[in-house]
C-alpha cells in the first residue's frame, strides 16, 4: 500500500513536470524580440537600428521600452506603445498573423498561443492546433474585421509544399503532447483505482 503512495506520487510528479513544459512551450516568454517576425530577427540584430520609416535612429537597448521613438512603431513591435505598430503572433503549430499593437496585453487573447498577453493578467490557454507558416512580405499587410491584420497571399500559400510539411509537423507536434499528457492521466488514474481497492481489501 505505501509502495502504490509512492509510486502515484511520483507518476503525479512526472505529470506535473510534463505539464510545466507544455506550458512553458505554449507561451513566448518576455525577450526584445517579442512581436518580431522571425525573417525582420537580423534588421533587430545591430546595436542601432532605423526607423522603417527612415525619420530616426535608436539603440538596441530601447527596443520594447514600452517609448514610442519611430511614429511607424518599428522600435515597439512587442509592446503598445506605438499607435501605428504591428505584433507578430508566432502561433506555432497554427497560421501566424499581424494584430495591432494596442491588443498587446490589453486583457483579449487574440493570438492563439497567447504571446500577446504576456504580462500573464490574463491567462491566454495556447489555442494553436491547425499547423502552418505563411510567406512574409515585409509591410505586406491586409487589414481585416476586428481589426487584426492578417499576411497577404495566403491562398497561394496554402499551396506550396513547404507550407504543408510545416502545417503537419505542427500538428504532429500537438498530437504527440496529447497523446503523453492523456497516457499519463490513464496511468493516474489506473493506480489510484489499484490503491482504491487495496485499501477496501485491508479493511
Amino acid at each position: 500500500m505505501a509502495m502504490g503512495q509512492s509510486s502515484l506520487r511520483s507518476l503525479s510528479s512526472v505529470f506535473h513536470f510534463f505539464s510545466a513544459i507544455f506550458l512553458f512551450t505554449s507561451v513566448h516568454s518576455h525577450s526584445p524580440l517579442l512581436g518580431v517576425h522571425p525573417s525582420d530577427e537580423k534588421y533587430y540584430g545591430a546595436e542601432v537600428i532605423k526607423c522603417k520609416d527612415g525619420s530616426r535612429s535608436f539603440t538596441r537597448d530601447r527596443l520594447n521600452d514600452n517609448f514610442c521613438d519611430c511614429l511607424d512603431g518599428t522600435d515597439e513591435p512587442g509592446t503598445s506603445a506605438c499607435p501605428a505598430g504591428k505584433f507578430y503572433c508566432r502561433n506555432a503549430g497554427s497560421t501566424p498573423k499581424f494584430i495591432f499593437s494596442s491588443r498587446v496585453n490589453d486583457g483579449i487573447c487574440d493570438c492563439c498561443d497567447g504571446s500577446d498577453e504576456y504580462e500573464g493578467q490574463t491567462c491566454c490557454l495556447n489555442a494553436c492546433i491547425m499547423g502552418g507558416n505563411l510567406q512574409y512580405k515585409p509591410g505586406n499587410y491586409l487589414e481585416t474585421t476586428r481589426n487584426t491584420v492578417e499576411i497577404e497571399g495566403s491562398n497561394s500559400a496554402n499551396d506550396h509544399p513547404d507550407y504543408m510539411i510545416q502545417k503537419l509537423k505542427g500538428l504532429k507536434f500537438v498530437l504527440i503532447l496529447q497523446v503523453i499528457l492523456i497516457s499519463l492521466l490513464l496511468i493516474i488514474w489506473i493506480f489510484r483505482r489499484r490503491a482504491r481497492s487495496k485499501r477496501r481489501r485491508a479493511r
